[in-house]
């Protein structure tokens, strides 16, 4: 529903944008122009990932196909940084070099009025559905710890759009009013550097969850305190959990059980468990439970073990 909200927001502001800056002749109009244009593709690339990443697991993908929407959200981030930063740059940089009046300014005023309300929208309906109830001064952890690319990458499209109109405002105010056509061209350079430091935040998050995240800690706390009270369970040697989609995780288990456990006993434990994992945590997709002793588990373990579990 959000990136829905967003695309079509977008898609108003870019063909208001464009025809801005055709009246107009601003370069921040139009490197508005150009930066509305990637936020529409981003978010049909996005819309295609989360389709992607519903299909259900096969032979070729065991686990599914989850990642799709890590690898578009990934691309996504890259097309922020090459055409919307890239572009406004160039175009930025040819306006200085070539500097030309902004023909008449009120007209950009409304259009950068009427695409500061589309975008306040967007951008208000993104952050309450990412941000809850949580705290305003606790927003930024939320993205850098957030499992959910989409709508962070929504949230921090929309936030610099909404800076890209008031730095495009600024720059064709007092481009007209100093009679300084060049500092249109400065506020699309500082339009595309705005772009580039978003970019790279998105590429950054997404990258990780590419690469394979694990789960919170908060999950994993509760996934190894559900197994240390399961009866016949002796001690939780290690679990390795990884985030394969927003909703959607990876479980491996290393446990001792009791020595005096026949067969048919240790199986029901196991199921017994699975099923309290799965019915505390239904974002666990895949679970993998291997019975083995500390003493071996602990011989045959690399020293940085990261799924270790302290005795």
């Amino acid at each position: 529903m959000v990136i829905y909200v967003a695309l079509a927001g977008n898609i108003l502001v870019a063909i208001s944008k464009f025809v801005a800056a055709a009246i107009t002749g601003s370069s921040a109009m139009l490197s508005e122009g150009v930066h509305s244009v990637v936020d529409c593709t981003n978010e049909i690339l996005l819309l295609y990932g989360v389709h992607r990443s519903r299909n259900l697991p096969d032979k070729d993908h065991p686990i599914g196909y989850g990642r799709e929407v890590y690898f578009w959200s990934f691309v996504v981030g890259l097309l922020i940084l090459t055409f919307g930063a890239g572009v406004s740059v160039y175009e930025g940089i040819v306006h200085i070099r070539e500097p030309r009046p902004v023909e008449s300014p009120h007209v950009t005023y409304i259009v950068l009025a009427l695409a500061f309300l589309f975008e306040g929208f967007s951008w208000a309906f993104t952050l309450k559905k990412f941000r809850g109830n949580r705290p305003y001064s606790a927003l930024f952890r939320m993205i850098i710890h957030s499992k959910d690319p989409p709508t962070f990458i929504v949230l921090l499209e929309d936030s610099a759009a909404m800076l890209g109109l008031l730095i495009a405002f600024v720059g064709v105010y007092l481009s007209v009013a100093l009679d300084m056509p060049a500092l249109d061209g400065v506020a699309s350079i500082l339009i595309g550097i705005t772009l580039a430091l978003t970019a790279l935040l998105v590429a950054r998050e997404t990258k990780g969850l590419l690469i394979g995240e694990a789960a919170s800690a908060k999950i994993r706390d509760s996934i190894v305190t559900l197994a240390q009270g399961t009866v016949g369970v002796s001690q939780v040697n290690g679990l390795i959990t990884v985030q394969t989609a927003p909703q959607q995780i990876t479980v491996a288990m290393s446990l001792e059980f009791d020595d005096s456990l026949r067969v048919p006993e240790l199986e029901a434990i196991v199921i017994a468990l699975e099923n309290k994992i799965r019915n505390g945590h239904p974002e666990v997709a895949t679970l993998f439970i291997k019975p083995q002793s500390h003493e071996h588990y602990d011989r045959l373990r690399p020293q940085d073990d990261p799924g270790y579990i302290e005795p």
